[in-house]
């Protein structure tokens, strides 16, 4: 894992924009992630019912992972930062 790139556990839900915003420390600046909470029900399969914080808890290592790769190879300018299969 790059050390440039850390993610703080501090995730939040965002009803209004039924998305998971979580920060990311890139050289030292923070930054915000978001994952919508539709993204993750398909991704992972997850009932409808299931709380979208308790499902990206559970699975936010993978996610992690997928977000440090794509702010290092696609160089991400603009915070919050979503992958492109998120949009």
């Amino acid at each position: 894992m790059n050390q440039s790139i850390q993610f703080p556990d501090r995730e939040s839900r965002d009803d209004d924009q039924q998305c998971i915003i979580f920060p990311v420390m890139i050289n030292g600046f923070l930054s915000d992630c978001c994952v919508s909470g539709q993204y993750l029900q398909s991704r992972y399969g997850a009932d409808i019912d299931e709380d979208m914080l308790a499902l990206f808890r559970r699975n936010r290592w993978d996610l992690e992972e997928e977000f440090a790769e794509f702010i290092e190879k696609d160089g991400a300018e603009e915070s919050p930062y979503r992958l492109p299969c998120d949009r």
